[in-house]
């Protein structure tokens, strides 16, 4: 299949291409050229299905004419090498646990699957050298720095704004050594993610280094989040619910409310999306007004949201056509700043005895306020709530238990490199490095 960039001023590429390099050459994200959308026959039989089979099928759509149908198999059976997600109910709204990976985040599945599909292509290539360069909030780090680990010819750098991650978050990146190296940013995640699309643009640190990323940027990386949305109606279902399902999903940069608006465009029956935000709003203005202003980002409790400009926004433009109207028909938005988030939190608790994450909060309270009757609504519980153990705990004035998988990267001794936001202090480094 071929990939295009949403910015149309670059030629089209194929998976190898659009994987290896991240960011096409005009400064556009990679797009697949063709969704597929699946009979109504395979949504009667998905019941019947594992997550993995379910996974399989729906990876196939997209990466299936240039991976081998036994690798890519082996690919997302590897990535999916955990707990199945899970829904329960909360009063009458549906979690979807996505916290069940090695990093307890959703971002676990995408970044465990690019580490396997492109780890597959440079030994295909030859490649020894390449340098993946993510920027992160928060869980993004974590769960590529995790899914890259030891995984030969290439080497990951975690970009993280200063202060602005919770310690465990901290800890899961910048204790891991080998080939992951954790670089400490004096700024927010918005300048961690210009100074990663700076390094991509860099004619000079292009020529001499392979760079791409590990961000939702990357098509790899986004795309498989499109299996999580099969699994949760896989699951709903079974229990007897197959219409009107209404999907909340907290939004930083986007990336996985993207591939859920994919999964839909495959035949989904998800009837419509809800973009919880925090403080940081940017998507909710352009949904009110028809306007985009992206702003610099403000920090808040739902600190893997704190995005001022989103960088999938242009996705979920090139899928409606740049039409603000079809946008708004799909989706709708919502903001929670962090005195919601704790009411939230404590209130959920005491009431249902379910601990939420800060994300999941803002999910959770976009659908008590924006269901419709006869709506089944879903959100995206997208992280452990142990991994703002502080937050939470303040919030309960109860030990949040910590489960021992983060218990073990609390183990470990920091290491980061200290740079500040200007880039060529970066790209200076990186030379230095390579």
């Amino acid at each position: 299949m071929k990939y295009y960039s949403t910015n149309k001023q670059a030629p089209e590429v194929d998976l190898q291409t659009a994987v290896v390099k991240g960011l096409a050459i005009d400064k556009g994200l990679y797009m697949p050229e063709n969704i597929k959308r699946f009979p109504d026959s395979f949504f009667e039989k998905i019941t019947e299905m594992s997550f993995q089979e379910i996974a399989y099928e729906v990876a196939l759509a997209f990466f299936g004419e240039d991976i081998d149908s036994a690798t890519l198999k082996g690919i997302v059976y590897d990535a999916l090498s955990f707990e199945t997600p899970v829904v329960p109910v909360i009063g009458s709204i549906y979690s979807l646990e996505l916290f069940h990976g090695p990093t307890l985040a959703f971002k676990d599945v995408g970044a465990r699957f690019m580490a396997r599909i492109l780890g597959y292509f440079i030994k295909k290539q030859g490649i020894t050298d390449v340098n993946v360069l993510v920027a992160t909030s928060g869980d993004t780090g974590s769960a590529v720095a995790n899914g890259f680990l030891g995984v030969d010819g290439i080497h990951v750098y975690v970009l993280y704004p200063k202060g602005k991650v919770s310690a465990i978050q901290e800890c899961q990146f910048t204790t891991l050594g080998q080939n992951i190296t954790a670089l400490e940013i004096d700024g927010a995640f918005d300048d961690c993610q210009a100074l990663v699309k700076a390094a991509f643009l860099d004619e000079d640190l292009n020529e001499k280094l392979r760079l791409t990323s590990a961000n939702s940027i990357n098509v790899a990386r986004f795309l498989p989040q499109a299996f999580y949305y099969f699994n949760a109606y896989a699951q709903l279902r079974r229990r007897g619910i197959k219409d009107d399902i209404v999907v909340c999903v907290p939004s930083g940069n986007f990336g996985n409310l993207t591939a859920g608006l994919i999964a839909k465009k495959m035949g989904l029956p998800i009837r419509r999306f809800i973009a919880a935000n925090n403080k940081n709003d940017i998507f909710l203005q352009y949904l009110l007004t028809g306007f985009y202003n992206p702003k610099p980002s403000v920090q808040t409790l739902a600190n893997a949201m704190d995005v001022g400009d989103p960088s999938n926004f242009v996705r979920i433009l090139d899928l409606f056509h740049h039409k603000h109207e079809l946008i708004t028909q799909v989706i709708t938005g919502f903001s929670c700043p962090d005195e919601s988030i704790r009411e939230t939190v404590k209130t959920c608790y005491e009431s249902t005895g379910y601990l939420l994450d800060p994300h999941g909060a803002c999910g959770y309270l976009a659908l008590l306020e924006k269901l419709q009757p006869n709506e089944t609504g879903v959100f995206l519980e997208t992280a452990h709530p142990a991994k703002f153990k502080e937050t939470i705990e303040d919030i309960i004035q109860k030990p949040v238990n910590i489960p021992e998988k983060l218990q073990e990267f609390r183990k470990g001794t920091k290491q980061s490199i200290e740079l500040s936001k200007n880039f060529l202090e970066l790209k200076t480094y990186l030379l230095k490095t390579n």
